[in-house]
């Protein structure tokens, strides 16, 4: 029998693609916004675009969510994906529209892209390199490719071996983060082709 995957439902836009791409490489996906199937879920998968504030807001609105996933994934050790802000959420805070509250999961915090090139574009929107860092190398989840991007905003983690793989974009941006069960990815899976297919096909086999 296989892991159950919840695919947590709330308000994000990206949650029937998200749940495609996982039904496509053979998970047992249940959307849900339900905190006590959270509590019973295997593995757990939180989506995500848009505004940081907005997505923080969603996820603090639906009863027991915040705390499910705290108690089912910070303490109870389930593999965790995070998939865009539903990566971001990860930080102690982001910084669009003010300053919002995250699940402090993996220090760090959410901030605008700021090139020094005035050339570079933001957001920074397309396909780009996923390179895994040193320390990263042979993690279960993450590998070397090309993914496809869309943010304006970017993950700045206090301990650099939380970063996992990083892209390109007229500096060094965060394109995955790690820590123990934990793990998030900025570029959109579901939008990545085989590459995309692939991540979310380690995740479903990743025993951290």
């Amino acid at each position: 029998m296989s892991d159950q995957v919840a695919l947590i439902d709330y308000g994000a836009g990206n949650l029937h693609s998200v749940h495609n791409a996982l039904k496509a490489v053979g998970a047992d996906v249940v959307v849900t916004a339900d905190a006590d199937v959270v509590r019973a879920a295997d593995r757990i998968v939180l989506p995500g675009v848009g505004a940081f504030k907005a997505c923080a807001d969603g996820l603090g609105a639906v009863p027991g969510m915040v705390e499910a996933l705290t108690e089912r994934v910070y303490h109870g050790g389930a593999p965790f994906l995070g998939i865009c802000v539903g990566m971001q959420l990860l930080a102690t805070r982001g910084l669009e529209f003010g300053s919002h509250k995250g699940l402090g999961w993996i220090p760090g915090e959410v901030r605008l892209i700021t090139p020094h090139d005035p050339a570079i574009k933001v957001p920074h929107m397309g396909w780009n390199d996923v390179a895994v860092m040193p320390h990263a190398r042979g993690h279960d989840v993450i590998e070397e490719g090309e993914a496809y991007f869309l943010h304006s905003y970017h993950f700045v983690a206090e301990d650099p071996h939380h970063v996992a793989a990083l892209t390109d974009h007229g500096e060094g941006l965060v394109a995955a983060v790690s820590r123990g069960n934990i793990c998030g990815v900025q570029y959109h899976p579901e939008k990545s082709q085989a590459y995309g297919l692939a991540t979310l096909a380690r995740f479903l086999e990743w025993k951290p």
